[in-house]
């Protein structure tokens, strides 16, 4: 499954990840790679915790990209 997910870093320099579509699933890295590969992990984790306990998995989010003019 492809999930997005959003990057971004915080006013400490640290990388966070978050994936919009699992609500509270968030992580972070040193680096950009750091935080992609723990989100990773984290969506892991949360798909494995609904199917434990019988809930419905979200469906990812479907989107795309449009460019505005500046």
């Amino acid at each position: 499954m492809k999930f997005r997910v959003v990057v971004q870093p915080d006013e400490d320099g640290v990388f966070v990840a978050e994936c919009p579509v699992l609500p509270g699933c968030v992580s972070q890295g040193a680096t950009r790679s750091e935080a992609l590969a723990n989100i990773q992990d984290a969506i892991a984790g949360y798909l494995a915790s609904l199917e434990k306990h019988g809930e419905p998995v979200p469906p990812p989010i479907s989107e795309e990209v449009v460019e505005v003019p500046a």
